[in-house]
């Protein structure tokens, strides 16, 4: 009989050192431990798949001198005429061709496995990590007592936030109470989000020489993927601005007041569950902006407050506003010009002016305002409902707008067009030009009025609205339970009605 030689009884796999290194923990960003389950399951499946194998590059070596020595290799094979059961099969130099291309087929495979996983494992060593970086306002020396002026704190704050590179950066505003002067928080920050957590009250500066530039006090500018949340309160201390006004005392001449909190030339920007009281001026403004959500907000100031919009976009695309409870001197919500794919809907608004598409072609201003829906709304004790209001003079456009499950009580104007808007002390010029006001719906409308015209269109006698659809809407006096005989009227001048569906009161 002769020799038989066996194959080694360990084999080996040399796993390439690239492989192994990625399977560490970059020093300088940790992965993820979603990443770790990942590559655990991956080098399960490979030791599972090498252990049923039985195979390895060094067995290979072994198999090739076997079948060139043509030599036979002892395999146990059962059988029951012989005693002990077993017998022993010779596999001859063919058999050990084959085997030898399944080997080179195998090692074929492994490489290329080994090729796939270190691919895997260097994208995972890039992928940034998921740890929360916190920064407090106390940390540089925001005091918090109300009193102390906190601005520089704040400032140095922001500038440790905005430059922290990392996936997550949070500026904390604990609650206390923090007065600011007017300041800037301003991009690009390195992080990939930023997010500035205020559970505290900031207070304006009461000092009026403190506003250098009048037309703001706090502005966020050039920011993405940034968001304010919270619960926390901006409060403007707007009395000492309402005071010297034109509009509460006509003696006085018209003068500025700054805007309180100020959105400029953000993307991808989140503001939600936050509270404003008093500004100064408009309470929040969102101006040249992209892709923007605006949730669960409270804004809140006198009924006479002088041009206290809560919320007012100009120049801005991309907008949602949702579930925000307003009660302002002014609009509750004001869009203007260069607007457009604006939403706004469960807003509670009253007192204010309502929600308003303008005031647009202002000093023969050109203006566009497209593609609006105001949905599901409350007004309460408002001086308007829903309006689009124009200058003479103005050109261009406000178009695709929809106004739409909408409840009025006690509106002095719940459904109106004023296209012959005047703000100020002189009589407004009459002129030809005119913003095209076109492809507006009015639906589910429902509710009462304080004035006995309901529904006013006062359009352009030069331009016309057009494309005006009403439908299922019902407005009534808010007398008629002491008056069943009241009604309400509609009063529609240069006006191209598309189709008017169960409305009262209904255009003659």
């Amino acid at each position: 009989m002769k020799n038989h030689r066996k194959f080694p009884d360990t084999c080996y796999v040399a796993i390439p050192a690239e492989v192994l290194q990625a399977t560490l923990p970059s020093k300088s960003r940790a992965l993820p431990s979603t990443k770790y389950l990942k590559i655990v399951l991956v080098l399960a499946i490979l030791v599972i798949f090498l252990a049923f194998s039985s195979l390895s590059f060094s067995c290979e070596k072994e198999a090739l001198e076997i079948a060139n020595n043509a030599i036979t290799i002892p395999v146990l094979s059962y059988d029951p005429n012989i005693i002990g059961g077993y017998n022993t099969v010779s596999i001859h130099r063919n058999e050990m061709k084959v085997v030898h291309e399944s080997l080179l087929k195998f090692q074929s495979h492994i490489t290329n496995l080994y090729k796939i996983i270190s691919w895997w494992f260097s994208s995972a060593k890039r992928i940034p990590s998921t740890k929360t970086s916190t920064l407090n306002v106390h940390d540089f020396g925001a005091k918090g007592d109300g009193i102390t002026d906190d601005s520089e704190a704040f400032k140095e704050a922001w500038n440790r936030a905005c430059s922290s590179e990392g996936q997550r950066v949070v500026l904390l505003i604990p609650r206390s109470n923090y007065m600011l002067k007017p300041m800037k928080f301003s991009g690009p920050c390195k992080s990939d989000h930023l997010i500035m957590k205020m559970k505290g009250t900031i207070k304006a500066s009461q000092n009026r020489t403190d506003y250098k530039n009048k037309a703001y006090w706090i502005v966020f500018q050039k920011l993405q993927n940034f968001r304010v949340e919270g619960g926390g309160l901006f409060d403007g201390n707007g009395r000492i601005w309402w005071q010297d006004s034109c509009k509460l005392n006509k003696s006085l001449p018209c003068t500025g007041a700054p805007n309180a909190v100020n959105f400029i030339r953000c993307n991808n920007l989140k503001v939600d569950n936050l509270r404003f009281r008093n500004a100064q001026k408009m309470h929040l403004v969102f101006e040249k902006c992209v892709n923007v959500k605006v949730l669960n907000l409270k804004i809140s100031a006198p009924e006479d407050s002088p041009n206290t919009d809560g919320i007012h976009v100009t120049r801005t695309q991309n907008l949602k506003i949702a579930n925000c409870v307003i009660k302002t001197g002014d609009d509750c919500i004001s869009i203007v010009g260069a607007s457009k794919n604006i939403g706004a809907t469960d807003i509670t608004c009253g007192p204010g002016h309502g929600i308003s598409i303008g005031s647009l072609g202002a000093r023969n201003s050109v203006d566009y305002v497209s593609y609006v829906v105001v949905n599901k709304a409350t007004f309460s004790g408002t001086t308007n409902g829903v309006r689009i209001k124009t200058w003479q003079g103005g050109s261009g456009y406000a178009k695709n707008i929809r106004f739409q499950n909408i409840t009025m009580q006690n509106v002095r104007n719940p459904i109106i067009i004023d296209q012959h808007y005047c703000d100020q002390r002189e009589p407004c010029l009459e002129q030809d030009s005119a913003v095209q006001i076109s492809n507006v719906v009015y639906s589910s409308i429902k509710g009462t009025s304080t004035s006995e015209v309901a529904l006013r269109f006062d359009c352009s006698n030069s331009f016309p609205c057009q494309g005006i659809f009403l439908q299922d809407v019902d407005l009534q006096p808010h007398e008629r339970v002491h008056d069943p005989h009241k009604r309400v009227v509609a009063s529609c001048n240069n006006v191209m009605l598309t189709k008017t569906i169960r409305i009262s009161p209904n255009c003659s």
